[in-house]
């Protein structure tokens, strides 16, 4: 947790205008609720408290990135592979600035980048013994933009599938996992199958992965004689926080990071349940590079380098994102299955 002196009052309503530019992301994560579900806990009576956020939503949380030297076996991985970065002496990330903590803005400038995406993408870039180059993209253009060579690599909640291995390689940082949120004195204590859901509205975002799990869920509901439940969609995460916040909604489901980031800064929700973003298959998030260009290899040889000495679960403790760790970085692993 960051020092008390770089607090910021005004988090809630950075945090807001965040979710709202960000929208609800088809790339989704994960985790366990004992972790998550106590930012946001307290006393069922008890008002909730907004007035300080555990995160430091400022352009100097950018000094306070973790740094490693260059990792000499990765050096020499990446100098064999005949890799040649776009920038000479440079790695040139492709991050999305869509949502805390994942990958943001600054709240004081529109140039700096924060959250977990880009602490990981400078620990790359310095193991591989290059300066790390941010850039701020449209999500929806990264693909192009690796594929075409504009950047060595992207770093934005980007999950492994089949589908994708066909033109990208991956290497994992972060487990896929998903959340259910409710109002902070909800009696909901737990939603992690089917039946939990059963005659509940809850908002989840129009063609992810979460909205396939729940729609499945409804219609087991429906076959065993429950209430099916009911889907609310939102074109914003802004938007749907409020509607949790005033009852309108019963539960919210989407992306792990982003319930757990609201649940810490306004009080004003709680993390119930998490299963992983492919299920009922494993999903796993990863650095990505185009396909065969000699890359990949190199940067999980740092990934399995800081995972070993306890840099990356630092980085991931940074932005309160611990459960949702990898214990190795796998080279394309087996990823979500093809439409």
């Amino acid at each position: 947790m960051l020092p008390t002196s770089r607090r910021r009052t005004g988090a809630l309503l950075a945090a807001l205008t965040a979710l709202a530019l960000g929208g609800l992301t088809a790339c989704s994560a994960v985790v366990t609720t004992d972790g998550k579900g106590s930012a946001g806990e307290g006393d069922a009576g008890a008002p909730a408290v907004a007035a300080e956020s555990p995160f430091d939503l400022t352009s100097a949380n950018a000094e306070d990135r973790l740094r490693i030297d260059p990792i000499p076996e990765a050096v020499a991985a990446l100098k064999a592979s005949g890799f040649t970065p776009i920038q000479e002496g440079k790695l040139t990330v492709a991050h999305a600035a869509y949502e805390p903590p994942l990958g943001f803005l600054a709240e004081d400038d529109n140039r700096t980048l924060l959250g977990i995406e880009p602490d990981i993408a400078q620990l790359v870039a310095d193991g591989l013994g290059l300066e790390y180059a941010p850039e701020n993209v449209a999500w929806a253009d990264w693909p192009l933009g690796v594929e075409s060579g504009k950047y060595d690599a992207v770093v934005s909640n980007v999950t492994v599938t089949e589908e994708r291995k066909d033109l990208f390689d991956f290497a994992t940082h972060r487990n896929d996992v998903l959340a259910f949120s409710v109002q902070r004195d909800s009696d909901i204590t737990s939603i992690s199958e089917a039946k939990d859901v059963a005659g509940l509205k809850v908002v989840v975002g129009s063609g992810t992965n979460q909205e396939k799990i729940l729609l499945d869920w409804f219609a087991e509901n429906e076959k065993n004689g429950l209430p099916a439940g009911e889907p609310v969609y939102f074109d914003d995460n802004a938007a749907a926080q409020l509607a949790l916040a005033s009852g309108r909604v019963d539960a919210l489901f989407g992306p792990n990071p982003t319930a757990a980031f609201a649940a810490a800064v306004s009080g004003e929700s709680k993390v119930v349940g998490t299963l992983n973003g492919g299920f009922p298959e494993n999903a796993q998030i990863g650095v990505t590079t185009a396909k065969g260009n000699g890359l990949i290899d190199p940067v999980a040889i740092v990934l399995n380098a800081i995972i070993a000495d306890g840099t990356y679960a630092k980085a991931l403790e940074r932005w309160d994102l611990s459960d949702e760790a990898v214990t190795e970085s796998l080279v394309n692993p087996p990823g979500l299955p093809r439409p």
